[in-house]
């Protein structure tokens, strides 16, 4: 079947699954589990001897690993995409591996968390190590990459800075940062639909939600993104879930909103400057648009970086917003391909 359908693969695609130790009994009784697809670039099976970098490709909020197959009108998948550009030559092969890190509250920023599970060691620990010893890849981190959009590229920059034992160089779109200007914006819509729909509570918004078909009602996007990221990144070790602001006023909690910004990638950097400048390269971009304001954050990841005396980074500002930007993705694999390669 030709296109509009599918296309001529030239790799081939390969979808699996996992059953995770790490995702075992999480928190939310989410599936352990998972599928995972691998990406085998073109002339894979040509050269038995042959060993590839792989780059994992991570998600956005909601995101869920079949997802990538979703087709826009006149439009190619990332998965497509990425064979056009391996199959064109003239970029250097790679293995890329997709990962799927989706919860019930609709992501997991690729973190250990008591509110979640322990998707950071997933990633780090299992998914690699599976890959590894199932294909033929350049098992070191000098070889191996990561990118992802939105969360995803959230997940791309703090990953590495956490492990730089297993990744090596990142790319990021559009990823969370500079938190007080992507999340604290959605605080006070948050307050108000609560107060003015759900009595103050979280758990009738959630009774309320998981009644009806998702993302039906206003203010839907950003009671579930809010809830999310504090089960990420402020929830208690008994694993419940707790909010960075008083829900009644929108007035922030010092002590609950310091958590938050501790797991900032802006802020993070300074405290993780030799990791970052160990990776071979950093591929960032965002459009001038973005809706979250994650423009903004790019630009103050850049200049972090900048500050820290960070070597090969790509930065880029572009004419788009925050959402059908998957054209913008195989630029980033192209500039990953290339620093990944053995000397």
């Amino acid at each position: 079947m030709g296109e509009p359908w599918s296309i001529d693969w030239q790799g081939r695609l390969e979808k699996l699954w996992l059953e995770s130790q790490a995702l075992r009994g999480n928190p939310l009784a989410d599936p352990a589990t998972r599928p995972v697809w691998v990406y085998r670039p073109p002339g894979y099976d040509d050269e038995p001897d042959r060993r590839y970098p792989s780059i994992y490709v991570i998600q956005g909020m909601t995101g869920q690993v079949d997802m990538w197959a979703n087709r826009t009108a006149f439009r190619r998948s990332y998965p497509e995409l990425a064979d056009q550009l391996f199959a064109g030559g003239g970029v250097p092969p790679c293995l890329l591996v997709f990962v799927d890190a989706w919860t019930s509250y609709g992501g997991s920023q690729f973190l250990d968390s008591p509110g979640t599970g322990l998707y950071h060691t997933y990633l780090c620990e299992e998914v690699v190590a599976w890959v590894d010893s199932r294909y033929r890849t350049l098992a070191a981190p000098e070889h191996r990459g990561i990118s992802g959009k939105s969360s995803g590229g959230y997940g791309a920059m703090v990953t590495p800075m956490l492990r730089p034992d297993v990744f090596g160089a990142l790319a990021t779109h559009a990823g969370d940062a500079l938190f007080e200007v992507c999340y604290q914006p959605e605080f006070a819509v948050v307050a108000r639909a609560l107060r003015d729909h759900y009595e103050g509570s979280y758990e009738r918004f959630w009774q309320d939600f998981h009644s009806r078909p998702a993302m039906t009602k206003p203010h839907d996007a950003e009671l579930v993104n809010t809830y999310c990221m504090a089960a990420c990144y402020s929830a208690e070790p008994s694993g419940e879930v707790t909010l960075p602001f008083d829900t009644s006023t929108g007035r922030l909690l010092p002590e609950v909103w310091e958590r938050w910004l501790a797991w900032d990638p802006v802020r993070l950097a300074s405290r993780r400057a030799e990791a970052l400048r160990s990776l071979r390269g950093v591929y960032i971009d965002a459009g001038r648009k973005d809706e979250f304001n994650l423009d903004l954050g790019a630009e103050a990841f850049r200049r972090e970086l900048a500050a820290l005396g960070v070597g090969d980074v790509h930065f880029e500002l572009f004419d788009g917003g925050h959402g059908a930007i998957e054209y913008r993705y195989p630029l980033a694999l192209r500039y990953l391909a290339d620093r990944l390669q053995p000397a």
